[in-house]
């Protein structure tokens, strides 16, 4: 019998360009001001499996309920990534991933050779990436 996957949390990836850049601003510190979430750097440019610059919103399972919501009537023309954090990177950012907005080109073969599975395959770090917090590069 197969065992139940479990969930440990959520992260929302808020991605933007230079045109939106602006609203991805302003979402950040709403957010800050509203939620109990951890928020992680800006990057402006593509990073890991993200194609373009983006930031992180790392929430837990008792918060879904309130933050998505407010994210899908406040992200105005951004894109954003919501998945679960059930131990396996490659499913949690494509077959369990819901997506606000439009969906992007993630890089899951990225995921595939630096994620983390259930299996406990996978490693963690590169050249690029080494001594950074694994939970927030993804």
């Amino acid at each position: 019998m197969q065992q139940a996957i479990t969930v440990t949390g959520y992260h929302a990836h808020v991605y933007f360009d230079e045109n939106s850049k602006t609203r991805a601003s302003w979402l950040r510190e709403a957010v800050q001001q509203r939620f109990d979430v951890s928020v992680g750097r800006w990057r402006d440019q593509a990073y890991g499996p993200h194609p373009c610059g983006a930031y992180q919103l790392a929430f837990g399972a008792a918060q879904f309920g309130e933050l998505v919501p407010w994210l899908m009537l406040n992200r105005g023309e951004l894109d954003i990534l919501v998945h679960p954090l059930s131990g396996d990177d490659v499913e949690d950012h494509s077959d369990f991933a819901m997506w606000l907005g439009q969906p992007l080109d993630l890089d899951i073969a990225y995921l595939r050779e630096r994620g983390q599975r259930r299996d406990g395959g996978g490693s963690w770090g590169n050249e690029k990436t080494a001594g950074e917090d694994p939970a927030v590069l993804i």
